[in-house]
């Protein structure tokens, strides 16, 4: 009888602690999920000042609402090395570079500011 008392006892304990822990658990991700909900803005500033090159240089183009066409005429590229430009797949030279931060008004450094080279 003792044992079946005892054993009771023990079955009790080990089921509040486990359910201690769950509640205790379901705090800590209400926490984290607080956190990280309130922290969008942070993210949305971080993930614009991390840029690609190639974002950079699209958004100084339509910011200036200049195509691809008109601006591969500008600098004597094709088109085609603008797109490369900007989905990434290729860099400007120097001599370009330059002539793309003349073309939309800005220093070169701009173009070149802010930018991820996480992905290289």
């Amino acid at each position: 009888m003792a044992f079946a008392a005892w054993w009771g006892i023990l079955n009790l304990v080990l089921t509040v602690a486990l359910l201690t822990a769950v509640v205790y658990l379901f705090v800590l991700i209400a926490r984290a999920l607080k956190k990280y909900i309130g922290s969008r803005e942070v993210r949305a500033e971080k993930q614009a000042a991390k840029r690609t090159l190639g974002e950079t240089l699209k958004a100084h183009r339509t910011r200036c609402h200049m195509t691809q066409e008109f601006e591969a005429e500008s600098l004597g590229v094709s088109r085609q090395t603008v797109s490369k430009w900007e989905n990434g797949s290729a860099d400007p030279s120097t001599t370009n570079l330059l002539a793309l931060a003349k073309l939309y008004g800005v220093a070169a450094e701009e173009l070149l500011r802010g930018i991820d080279r996480s992905e290289e």
